[in-house]
């Protein structure tokens, strides 16, 4: 028909890949500063995750978040006494697993 236009439909990926793909490794904690799991604790964990060349998750709970962004880690609501479990989809990024369980360890220095 003249004047219609076909549009190529966008190649989507099913949504919850990254959800179906097992942890490559994972390490469960336990929030210890008073003031729980904070914007700058959120923060400092975002940071250190963002460097990660894969996912890295948060989980409390049944409910997941990404580990890199501060607003999904602040969705979980984690005062003090909560246990969480981080996760990295990438051996590669166990640095960065480690890294993080030493900061909810240490309380984010507060």
């Amino acid at each position: 028909m003249q004047g219609e236009h076909h549009c190529p439909l966008p190649n989507l990926q099913p949504s919850g890949i990254k959800n179906d793909m097992k942890p490559a490794q994972t390490i469960t904690l336990r929030i210890v500063n008073t003031l729980g799991l904070h914007a700058r604790s959120a923060a400092q964990l975002a940071k250190v995750a963002g460097r990660a060349k894969g996912g890295v998750w948060i989980q409390k709970n049944g409910d997941r978040a990404d580990a890199t962004s501060l607003l999904d880690i602040l969705t979980l609501a984690c005062p003090q006494g909560t246990e969480i479990t981080v996760s990295i989809d990438d051996e590669a990024d166990l640095e960065t697993l480690e890294r993080m369980a030493e900061l909810i360890r240490s309380g984010f220095g507060e």
